[in-house]
């Protein structure tokens, strides 16, 4: 075992791991507190990539193939769209309300994670060949870098926004958004610690997405014809009769 996490130590730091840069970064500024902060970061990241070896080493012949199946569902956020659709579609206008508030939240915490967060901690993926991930389980491995997972902020995302109006619906998404974040550790593209920090931004940046859009002033429908809305009478004519020039 010790063998295996060397080999797969130099792919995560080349780029460098958020808990390392933040580590080393510590160590520059000195003093005793930043010396154990630092320390406790690298264990952090030992502790990381110790979970992503043991998950590759277990074998889990019945999981491989459903968590797959689900990784490559929630690509390009396919699996929260196909749901927000369907819950517009059966959930009347709370279900259309709750649906736009989860599709805004994807959208939010996308460019959040993919224009900002991961620009900043540039983290190389996981070598899972060389880790032993099985080959069953492989999905594409993504082009961008590791850190944090964007499968995982979006699900969480989607479901607390929803959730906001939604409680056990909310609920039973996040479940969901679990099972997608596991399934990319499972698939070997993503550490850890990628999918519990993308968790924490999409669940905060939905949470705050749906407070926000409350704040928003409800669309009225225009109005015409015999559904136009009855003018407020003039102050100087109380009976609303018509003015003659």
């Amino acid at each position: 075992m010790a063998r295996r996490g060397n080999v797969a130590a130099p792919a995560a730091g080349t780029a460098g791991t958020a808990a390392q840069q933040l580590a080393d970064e510590l160590v520059r500024q000195g003093g005793p507190v930043r010396q154990r902060a630092a320390g406790g970061l690298r264990e952090l990241g030992a502790l990381d990539k110790a979970i992503y070896s043991a998950v590759a080493a277990t074998p889990t012949p019945s999981l491989d193939e459903p968590l797959r199946r689900l990784s490559n569902a929630a690509n390009n956020s396919r699996l929260w769209l196909a749901i927000a659709v369907g819950l517009g579609v059966v959930g009347g206008s709370a279900g259309r309300r709750a649906a736009v508030r989860g599709t805004v939240a994807i959208g939010v915490t996308s460019a959040l994670v993919n224009l900002a967060v991961k620009s900043v901690w540039a983290r190389q993926r996981p070598d899972r060949a060389g880790v032993g991930v099985p080959v069953r389980r492989n999905v594409r491995m993504p082009v961008s870098t590791s850190f944090p997972s964007g499968h995982a902020a979006s699900g969480f995302a989607f479901a607390a926004a929803i959730g906001h109006d939604q409680p056990w619906l909310g609920l039973a998404l996040r479940f969901v958004s679990a099972t997608v974040a596991y399934s990319r550790v499972h698939t070997g593209v993503h550490y850890p610690g990628d999918v519990v920090v993308g968790s924490l931004i999409g669940e905060g940046v939905g949470q705050a997405v749906a407070g926000l859009m409350d704040q928003l002033p409800p669309i009225r429908p225009s109005q015409s014809g015999r559904g136009k809305k009855r003018e407020v009478p003039d102050a100087a004519d109380p009976d609303g009769a018509p003015k003659t020039g």
